[in-house]
């Protein structure tokens, strides 16, 4: 940022710069062109009446000194002719005198009374001339002409003199400026940097190093203020809801057990017709405690900065599928897993157990017997797909798109669910950088899909070689992922009746 805001401080300066020198130094060659050429034909003027005075009193012989006194104080060349064109005199000495230049133009011209001004190269000296042709005459009787010519590369070197000095000021000026401006810049900049710094160490969780608030600019001075109040606050709730989350998980897991425990102990001395309302009574209560659990689990998860890890997604699908397998099966629930191997995803630690638990816990409740749930990978350039696919009732559109509130269930449902599970998935994966969706399955049923950012930037060798996928069947793996999930969502809770989300 301090490159740009130099280069964009000594843009502005070079643009005012462009714009001032290059009219001053094309105005002053112009004005010197036009000078050299007023003063050459003003000169030229003055010499041809003191030539033709000369002429006219047959004193020829003072011409020479004439034209070589001026010719030494200015550098200029002055040719005499008389009125024949023939030469009387040569400042440079190059033309002997009575040479005849009457076929000249510029001779001729001024032989016939008319004053010619021009630029021409001399063929005696190679450079170019800027030189004034004067009759010299009195009324219309020509004794003479006189030809007054100036080298253009003195005025030349005048003008590269000028825009050698405009160039050298230019470049003054821009040291000048880029000083300044680099001060100017590392010192907006320097209080942006240490916001940056701060703000990156608030989105790892906790703000150590806050930013000065006595440097840069008096905006800048009150935005660091209010960052640090603000940070100082939001981290304040954090702490105050992370205390909250540790705290309620065991105040309110106490009482509920020991209701539970109550409930329990009545069945004894209760009527035997009274059972059931008293099983679902137990029943409420359990729910109510796995509610409790995925609000808390939801809290820690939006309380908790959690930088994402690589995880192998493909060891967590066969031990999740594993796990799951016997409690499927005592359903008549086949779970099964296919597609290319995924490799490493990004995730937060212990994100992919959970997601992966959470949608077979939906899925096995919404699965008839003799259907198969299936576990598939799907691998593309830029993401990677697992897709958790079972042969249930499926879901409508609207539902679907409702499906990841809080607390809402299909009006259809009759089971022990909490409403929790898919948001649970969608915060989980949300913090490892993907996003997930429900499609209807191709057989029927639904698609829930969880797309992660893989590690790699190519796929892999497997499926660019565009082999086949292979159905894996579930193994129990060499030893358990460790995960922390919600009771709705271990193997060991779930109901079969239809779907919860």
């Amino acid at each position: 940022m301090t490159r740009r805001l130099l280069a964009g401080y000594l843009g502005l300066v070079l643009l005012v710069l462009l714009g001032l020198e290059i009219p001053f130094g094309l105005l002053y060659a112009s004005a010197e062109t036009s000078r050299l050429s007023n003063s050459i034909e003003r000169d030229a003027g003055t010499l041809a009446e003191l030539a033709e005075e000369r002429i006219e009193e047959n004193n020829t012989d003072e011409l020479p000194e004439l034209a070589t006194d001026y010719a030494e104080r200015t550098g200029a060349r002055v040719v005499v002719v008389d009125r024949t064109g023939a030469v009387l005199t040569d400042s440079a000495s190059t033309t002997p005198v009575g040479t005849d230049l009457s076929a000249q133009p510029d001779i001729a011209t001024a032989l016939r009374n008319r004053t010619t001004v021009g630029t021409a190269p001399d063929p005696d000296r190679g450079t170019e001339t800027r030189y004034a042709t004067v009759p010299g005459a009195s009324g219309d009787t020509i004794r003479g002409a006189l030809r007054l010519s100036y080298p253009t590369d003195i005025l030349n070197g005048q003008v590269h003199d000028i825009w050698l000095t405009l160039a050298l000021i230019g470049l003054g000026v821009l040291a000048v400026v880029t000083l300044i401006a680099l001060a100017l810049a590392r010192w907006i900049i320097r209080p942006v940097h240490a916001l940056e710094r701060a703000t990156a160490q608030l989105a790892d969780g906790t703000l150590t190093n806050p930013p000065a608030t006595h440097l840069g600019p008096p905006e800048l001075r009150r935005l660091a203020a209010s960052f640090t109040h603000t940070a100082t606050r939001l981290q304040h709730l954090l702490k105050a809801q992370r205390a909250f989350a540790a705290e309620a998980s065991h105040q309110l897991k106490t009482p509920l057990t020991a209701l539970r425990i109550r409930l329990e102990n009545f069945e004894p001395h209760l009527d035997p017709a009274v059972h059931d309302s008293l099983d679902e009574a137990i029943g409420e209560t359990e729910r109510l405690g796995r509610m409790i659990q995925g609000l808390l689990s939801l809290a820690r998860l939006e309380s908790t900065a959690t930088t994402p890890e690589a995880a192998d997604l493909d060891a967590v699908v066969a031990d999740r599928a594993a796990t799951w397998a016997p409690f499927a099966a005592e359903h008549h629930v086949h779970i099964t897993t296919s597609g290319h191997p995924a490799g490493h995803v990004w995730a937060i630690p212990g994100a992919l157990e959970q997601i992966i638990d959470n949608l077979l816990a939906n899925a096995l409740r919404a699965s008839p017997p003799g259907t198969t749930i299936t576990l598939a990978t799907h691998v593309a350039p830029t993401i990677t797909e697992l897709h958790v696919i079972d042969q249930g009732p499926g879901m409508s559109e609207t539902e679907r798109q409702r499906a990841f509130d809080r607390f809402w269930r299909a009006s259809d449902t009759h089971h022990d669910g909490t409403g929790l599970g898919l948001p649970i998935v969608e915060q989980l994966t949300r913090a490892g950088g993907g996003h997930v969706t429900l499609e209807p399955a191709p057989v029927g049923g639904l698609d829930a899909v969880v797309h992660l950012r893989p590690t790699h930037t190519h796929t892999p060798a497997a499926a660019a070689m565009g082999e086949a996928p292979k159905t894996r069947q579930a193994t129990p793996p060499v030893r358990p992922a460790p995960t922390t999930v919600p009771r709705e969502a271990s193997p060991h809770f779930y109901s079969s009746k239809s779907r919860a989300t």
